[in-house]
Protein backbone atom coordinates (compact mmCIF):
# COMPACT_ATOMS: atom_id res chain seq x y z
CA UNK A 1 0.00 0.00 0.00
CA UNK A 2 1.35 3.38 -1.06
CA UNK A 3 0.39 5.40 2.05
CA UNK A 4 0.92 2.75 4.68
CA UNK A 5 0.54 4.08 8.24
CA UNK A 6 0.54 7.76 7.24
CA UNK A 7 -1.89 10.06 9.05
CA UNK A 8 -3.56 12.52 6.70
CA UNK A 9 -5.90 15.42 7.47
CA UNK A 10 -8.36 16.06 4.62
CA UNK A 11 -10.59 19.12 4.90
CA UNK A 12 -13.99 19.12 3.25
CA UNK A 13 -13.99 15.34 3.09
CA UNK A 14 -17.62 14.35 3.65
CA UNK A 15 -18.52 14.58 -0.05
CA UNK A 16 -17.15 15.03 -3.55
CA UNK A 17 -13.43 15.34 -4.19
CA UNK A 18 -12.47 15.42 -0.52
CA UNK A 19 -14.39 12.23 0.24
CA UNK A 20 -12.87 10.49 -2.78
CA UNK A 21 -9.37 11.47 -1.60
CA UNK A 22 -10.10 10.27 1.94
CA UNK A 23 -11.48 6.96 0.70
CA UNK A 24 -8.50 6.36 -1.56
CA UNK A 25 -6.04 7.25 1.21
CA UNK A 26 -7.63 4.70 3.52
CA UNK A 27 -7.46 2.04 0.80
CA UNK A 28 -3.77 2.83 0.43
CA UNK A 29 -3.15 2.21 4.13
CA UNK A 30 -3.46 5.68 5.64
CA UNK A 31 -5.38 6.86 8.67
CA UNK A 32 -7.51 9.88 7.88
CA UNK A 33 -9.01 12.71 9.89
CA UNK A 34 -12.18 13.64 8.05
CA UNK A 35 -13.55 17.15 8.26
CA UNK A 36 -16.81 18.86 7.38
CA UNK A 37 -19.57 21.09 8.66
CA UNK A 38 -22.37 18.51 8.98
CA UNK A 39 -21.87 15.99 11.81
CA UNK A 40 -24.41 13.55 10.36
CA UNK A 41 -22.56 13.32 7.04
CA UNK A 42 -19.22 13.02 8.80
CA UNK A 43 -20.35 10.20 11.02
CA UNK A 44 -21.74 8.32 8.03
CA UNK A 45 -18.50 8.65 6.05
CA UNK A 46 -16.41 7.72 9.09
CA UNK A 47 -18.46 4.57 9.64
CA UNK A 48 -18.13 3.65 5.98
CA UNK A 49 -14.33 3.96 6.16
CA UNK A 50 -13.98 2.04 9.42
CA UNK A 51 -11.40 2.27 12.19
CA UNK A 52 -8.83 4.07 10.03
CA UNK A 53 -10.97 7.21 9.88
CA UNK A 54 -12.20 9.74 12.42
CA UNK A 55 -14.41 12.77 11.89
CA UNK A 56 -14.08 16.30 13.22
CA UNK A 57 -16.78 18.92 12.59
CA UNK A 58 -15.62 22.53 12.39
CA UNK A 59 -16.21 25.81 10.57
CA UNK A 60 -13.05 26.97 8.80
CA UNK A 61 -14.22 30.58 8.98
CA UNK A 62 -13.14 30.42 12.63
CA UNK A 63 -9.35 30.95 12.80
CA UNK A 64 -9.19 28.67 15.85
CA UNK A 65 -10.47 25.72 13.79
CA UNK A 66 -6.91 24.97 12.64
CA UNK A 67 -5.62 24.18 16.11
CA UNK A 68 -8.74 22.11 16.83
CA UNK A 69 -8.22 20.05 13.65
CA UNK A 70 -4.60 19.36 14.53
CA UNK A 71 -5.56 18.45 18.10
CA UNK A 72 -8.25 16.08 16.83
CA UNK A 73 -5.81 14.32 14.51
CA UNK A 74 -3.21 13.94 17.25
CA UNK A 75 -5.81 12.68 19.73
CA UNK A 76 -7.09 10.12 17.24
CA UNK A 77 -3.85 8.90 15.65
CA UNK A 78 -0.87 10.41 17.49
CA UNK A 79 0.84 12.08 14.53
CA UNK A 80 0.30 13.98 11.26
CA UNK A 81 2.13 13.14 8.03
CA UNK A 82 0.14 15.09 5.46
CA UNK A 83 -2.53 17.73 5.02
CA UNK A 84 -4.95 18.05 2.10
CA UNK A 85 -6.52 21.51 1.95
CA UNK A 86 -9.58 20.63 -0.10
CA UNK A 87 -12.45 22.51 1.57
CA UNK A 88 -13.54 25.61 -0.33
CA UNK A 89 -16.35 28.08 -0.67
CA UNK A 90 -17.32 27.68 -4.33
CA UNK A 91 -19.57 30.67 -4.78
CA UNK A 92 -20.67 32.89 -7.63
CA UNK A 93 -19.99 36.63 -7.72
CA UNK A 94 -18.90 39.40 -10.04
CA UNK A 95 -17.81 43.03 -9.82
CA UNK A 96 -21.41 44.17 -9.42
CA UNK A 97 -22.50 41.69 -6.74
CA UNK A 98 -19.49 41.21 -4.50
CA UNK A 99 -19.28 42.91 -1.11
CA UNK A 100 -16.52 43.33 1.47
CA UNK A 101 -18.19 40.78 3.74
CA UNK A 102 -18.60 38.26 0.92
CA UNK A 103 -15.00 38.66 -0.22
CA UNK A 104 -13.65 38.31 3.33
CA UNK A 105 -15.59 35.08 3.91
CA UNK A 106 -14.38 33.50 0.66
CA UNK A 107 -10.78 34.42 1.45
CA UNK A 108 -11.16 33.16 5.02
CA UNK A 109 -12.23 29.69 3.90
CA UNK A 110 -10.21 29.34 0.70
CA UNK A 111 -6.90 30.97 1.70
CA UNK A 112 -6.64 31.84 5.39
CA UNK A 113 -7.89 28.46 6.61
CA UNK A 114 -5.32 26.46 4.57
CA UNK A 115 -2.55 28.78 5.76
CA UNK A 116 -3.52 28.48 9.42
CA UNK A 117 -3.94 24.69 9.20
CA UNK A 118 -0.47 24.35 7.68
CA UNK A 119 0.90 26.62 10.39
CA UNK A 120 -0.73 24.59 13.16
CA UNK A 121 0.35 21.26 11.68
CA UNK A 122 3.86 22.37 10.72
CA UNK A 123 5.73 21.01 13.78
CA UNK A 124 4.30 17.56 13.03
CA UNK A 125 4.91 17.87 9.30
CA UNK A 126 8.54 18.88 9.89
CA UNK A 127 9.12 16.09 12.38
CA UNK A 128 7.70 13.49 9.99
CA UNK A 129 9.05 14.95 6.71
CA UNK A 130 5.47 15.39 5.65
CA UNK A 131 3.62 16.85 2.70
CA UNK A 132 0.85 19.29 1.93
CA UNK A 133 -1.45 19.07 -1.07
CA UNK A 134 -3.52 22.17 -1.78
CA UNK A 135 -6.56 21.69 -4.02
CA UNK A 136 -6.90 24.70 -6.30
CA UNK A 137 -8.63 25.46 -9.56
CA UNK A 138 -7.89 26.40 -13.15
CA UNK A 139 -9.81 29.55 -12.23
CA UNK A 140 -6.58 30.69 -10.54
CA UNK A 141 -5.32 31.61 -14.02
CA UNK A 142 -7.94 34.36 -14.36
CA UNK A 143 -11.30 32.76 -13.72
CA UNK A 144 -14.82 33.02 -15.05
CA UNK A 145 -16.73 36.29 -15.02
CA UNK A 146 -19.22 34.97 -12.44
CA UNK A 147 -16.54 33.51 -10.16
CA UNK A 148 -14.66 36.68 -9.25
CA UNK A 149 -14.00 36.20 -5.53
CA UNK A 150 -13.49 32.45 -5.90
CA UNK A 151 -10.95 32.95 -8.69
CA UNK A 152 -9.01 35.53 -6.68
CA UNK A 153 -8.85 33.13 -3.74
CA UNK A 154 -7.56 30.28 -5.90
CA UNK A 155 -4.88 32.51 -7.34
CA UNK A 156 -3.81 33.33 -3.80
CA UNK A 157 -3.80 29.66 -2.81
CA UNK A 158 -1.51 28.83 -5.74
CA UNK A 159 0.92 31.53 -4.60
CA UNK A 160 0.70 30.17 -1.05
CA UNK A 161 1.72 26.71 -2.27
CA UNK A 162 4.73 27.94 -4.19
CA UNK A 163 5.83 30.39 -1.50
CA UNK A 164 5.82 27.75 1.24
CA UNK A 165 7.60 25.24 -1.00
CA UNK A 166 10.39 27.75 -1.62
CA UNK A 167 10.58 28.76 2.03
CA UNK A 168 10.53 25.31 3.63
CA UNK A 169 12.28 22.89 1.32
CA UNK A 170 15.18 22.63 3.75
CA UNK A 171 12.72 21.71 6.52
CA UNK A 172 11.84 18.54 4.61
CA UNK A 173 8.17 19.51 4.23
CA UNK A 174 6.81 19.40 0.68
CA UNK A 175 4.05 21.61 -0.74
CA UNK A 176 2.35 20.73 -4.02
CA UNK A 177 -0.79 22.02 -5.65
CA UNK A 178 -3.54 20.86 -8.00
CA UNK A 179 -5.37 23.22 -10.33
CA UNK A 180 -8.53 21.31 -11.18
CA UNK A 181 -10.60 21.65 -14.30
CA UNK A 182 -14.31 20.86 -14.48
CA UNK A 183 -15.03 17.96 -12.12
CA UNK A 184 -18.35 16.12 -12.00
CA UNK A 185 -18.94 15.97 -8.25
CA UNK A 186 -22.37 15.59 -6.63
CA UNK A 187 -22.28 19.27 -5.67
CA UNK A 188 -21.40 20.33 -9.21
CA UNK A 189 -24.22 18.21 -10.61
CA UNK A 190 -26.69 19.82 -8.20
CA UNK A 191 -25.39 23.32 -8.97
CA UNK A 192 -25.86 22.89 -12.70
CA UNK A 193 -29.40 21.61 -12.14
CA UNK A 194 -30.16 24.73 -10.06
CA UNK A 195 -28.82 26.82 -12.93
CA UNK A 196 -31.37 25.24 -15.26
CA UNK A 197 -29.48 22.35 -16.83
CA UNK A 198 -31.43 19.14 -17.64
CA UNK A 199 -30.98 15.91 -15.68
CA UNK A 200 -28.66 14.46 -18.29
CA UNK A 201 -26.47 17.56 -18.62
CA UNK A 202 -23.20 15.64 -17.99
CA UNK A 203 -23.87 13.73 -21.21
CA UNK A 204 -24.41 17.02 -23.08
CA UNK A 205 -21.15 18.78 -22.16
CA UNK A 206 -19.59 20.17 -25.36
CA UNK A 207 -16.30 18.67 -26.56
CA UNK A 208 -14.77 22.10 -26.02
CA UNK A 209 -14.95 21.40 -22.27
CA UNK A 210 -14.63 17.61 -22.30
CA UNK A 211 -12.67 16.43 -25.35
CA UNK A 212 -12.65 12.89 -23.96
CA UNK A 213 -16.44 12.77 -24.04
CA UNK A 214 -16.89 12.91 -20.26
CA UNK A 215 -16.02 15.16 -17.36
CA UNK A 216 -13.34 14.33 -14.82
CA UNK A 217 -14.71 12.56 -11.72
CA UNK A 218 -13.52 12.86 -8.09
CA UNK A 219 -12.00 9.37 -8.05
CA UNK A 220 -9.59 10.41 -10.80
CA UNK A 221 -8.41 13.34 -8.69
CA UNK A 222 -7.97 10.99 -5.73
CA UNK A 223 -5.80 8.67 -7.79
CA UNK A 224 -3.46 11.55 -8.60
CA UNK A 225 -3.43 12.73 -4.97
CA UNK A 226 -1.93 9.47 -3.73
CA UNK A 227 1.29 10.05 -5.63
CA UNK A 228 1.78 13.58 -4.29
CA UNK A 229 0.94 12.64 -0.70
CA UNK A 230 3.22 9.62 -0.63
CA UNK A 231 6.97 9.15 -0.65
CA UNK A 232 7.00 8.22 -4.35
CA UNK A 233 6.99 11.93 -5.25
CA UNK A 234 9.78 12.85 -2.84
CA UNK A 235 11.71 15.19 -3.05
CA UNK A 236 9.51 17.16 -5.47
CA UNK A 237 7.98 20.31 -4.01
CA UNK A 238 6.46 23.50 -5.37
CA UNK A 239 4.74 21.80 -8.28
CA UNK A 240 1.47 23.21 -9.61
CA UNK A 241 -0.22 20.43 -11.55
CA UNK A 242 -3.09 21.24 -13.91
CA UNK A 243 -5.55 18.35 -13.81
CA UNK A 244 -7.52 19.29 -16.88
CA UNK A 245 -8.47 17.61 -20.15
CA UNK A 246 -6.63 20.14 -22.29
CA UNK A 247 -4.08 22.87 -21.89
CA UNK A 248 -5.47 26.37 -21.55
CA UNK A 249 -2.15 27.76 -22.70
CA UNK A 250 -2.11 28.57 -26.39
CA UNK A 251 -5.44 26.85 -27.03
CA UNK A 252 -8.15 28.43 -29.18
CA UNK A 253 -11.42 26.64 -28.33
CA UNK A 254 -13.06 28.08 -31.46
CA UNK A 255 -10.81 25.92 -33.64
CA UNK A 256 -11.02 22.18 -33.86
Amino acid sequence: MRLSDKVIVVTGSTSGIGRAIAERCVREGAQVLLHGLAPEEGVDVSKALGVRARFHADDLVDPASATRLVAAALAAFGRIDAVVNNAAAIVRSNLRTTTPEFFDRVMAVNVRAPLLLIQAAFPELKKNRGSVLNIGSMNALSGESELLDYSISKGALQTLSRNLANAHGEDGVRFNHFNLGWVLSPNEYALQRRLGQPEDWPQRVPKTYAPSGKLIVPEEIATAAVYWLGDESRPITGSVVDLEQYSLYGRNPLKS
